[in-house]
């Protein structure tokens, strides 16, 4: 299978698209499968078996001892053992299952989400959506040539004081909004050094490195800490980053920039992450001939809180994650991706606040069932504009100079070298394809 020619793989994934049980009846239950489970994926398969009406079908993840791990965790639980698949394309050819929830490292998300599509399946796909601006777009352009429903987890979007939140200020709750910040200071400790090793017993390395180029195997080029490695993440920025930038974008009210100039470093360890590990970016947008700037910070060891985002007691390694907007009538603070404050007028009185969160997960069976693409609060596309951000900071930051974009066509001007960028190669054959 893994030999396989591309273009007869695309062919018989699209023709039982027809045919798919995906448009589910109201008595009928969504099967789906989850893609990924060392990390996020424990939360994909939590939320599916805690809700009535959907049925965790299959799981499927490159590596044996994970496959067990969830295993026994489910049986543990009462629940009913699904189906267990190691490569991701036998899940598509199963046209028992209606979506597949994907939760693997981020150079595989558009990918897999593209055969999804193509395989006649829903999707539920992990932030950020791609690996790189190109593909992520094409993602977008599959949803809509194969009517699927695909979500991206963004899972603030769902949060119904977020939602309220957003709205407040598209209502002038402080007024015209003309900044924003987004806020990603974790406590991150150095990953060390890894040596080169032979590859684990029961993990399929060649699946789990997919379309990336292939490289020794290391523990920091493997769970988790792939992260900090351009060839399978996007750095703190596209990892924790990605939501508040989501939000930043959502509540500034705008699409794509017009420039980008981000710069930082790997301060502090000397490690094998290769992302920085210190990041500042900013964004000028020019929207209806209005100028608004986003802002973003990625800290990663020891920083300050900012308007009260992050404090919980005396935590020594307690986090500020959240996103600051500011208008000409006050400011609004959004912490933990389920509340928000908001102070007034020079005295920064308080004004209206809530706390109260949502699944996102939930949001998107409901938009399985109803054929919806409206339904859906964390759309593909809207997905898709927000990870361009998380890419064109990054472009900027590895080429050390600011880029100009221009929105209407999604590339960058002028700068042949950032251009290239915009993608990367692909090695068969794991290849996004060119036409969806």
């Amino acid at each position: 299978m893994d030999n396989m020619n591309r273009r007869s793989f695309v062919a018989g994934l699209a023709a039982p698209l027809i045919l798919t049980k995906s448009a589910a009846g109201a008595n009928d239950r969504v099967r789906v499968a989850v893609v990924g489970m060392h990390g996020q994926g424990k939360a994909h398969i939590k939320e599916y078996t805690e809700m009535p009406d959907v049925e965790l079908a299959a799981l499927c993840d490159v590596d044996e001892s994970v496959l067990a791990a969830r295993l026994k965790e489910l049986d543990a639980k009462g629940v009913k053992q699904p189906k267990t698949y190691v490569d991701i394309r036998k899940v598509l050819e199963d046209k028992s299952i209606d979506a597949i929830s994907i939760a693997t490292p981020n150079h595989w998300h558009s990918l897999m989400g593209i055969w999804g599509c193509q395989a006649g399946k829903d999707v539920y796909v992990e932030k950020p959506c791609s690996h790189n601006p190109w593909e992520g777009r094409q993602l977008v352009e599959a949803a809509k040539k194969y009517n699927r429903i695909v979500q991206h987890g963004t899972n603030s979007r769902s949060a119904a004081a977020t939602r309220e939140a957003m709205q407040m200020l598209r209502d002038g709750v402080i007024g015209d909004v003309y900044m924003s910040r987004g806020l990603c200071f974790k406590w991150r400790d150095t990953i060390g050094r890894a040596k080169e090793e032979p590859v684990p017993p029961g993990v399929e390395y060649n699946l789990w490195t997919g379309p990336a180029p292939m490289r020794p195997f290391t523990r920091n080029r493997f769970h988790y800490n792939w992260h900090w490695q351009w060839a399978y993440g996007n750095g703190d920025i596209g990892n924790q980053g990605i939501h508040e930038m989501d939000l930043a974008r959502w509540g500034l009210g705008v699409k794509l920039p017009a420039r980008v100039e981000s710069m930082g470093g790997h301060f502090m360890f000397d490690d094998d992450q290769e992302t920085p590990n210190t990041q500042i970016a900013t964004f000028e947008f020019n929207e209806g001939g209005k100028k608004k700037l986003l802002v973003f910070e990625v800290r990663h060891w020891m920083t300050n809180h900012e308007a009260g985002i992050g404090e919980r007691g005396t935590r020594k390694d307690s986090n500020t994650v959240g996103n600051l907007y500011y208008g000409s009538k006050g400011y609004m603070a959004v912490d933990g991706y389920t509340g928000y404050r908001t102070y007034l007028g020079r005295a920064q009185d308080p004004g209206p606040a809530r706390k109260e969160g949502g699944s996102n997960w939930a949001n998107f069976i409901k938009a399985v069932r109803s054929r919806k693409v409206s339904d859906l609060n964390a759309p593909i596309e809207e997905g898709h504009l927000s990870a361009t951000l998380v890419h064109l900071a990054n472009i900027s930051y590895r080429l050390g100079r600011a880029i100009n974009f221009d929105p209407a066509t999604e590339q960058i001007v002028g700068d042949e070298e950032a251009s290239k960028m915009m993608t990367r190669q692909y090695r068969a054959p794991f290849v996004v394809p060119a036409k969806v």
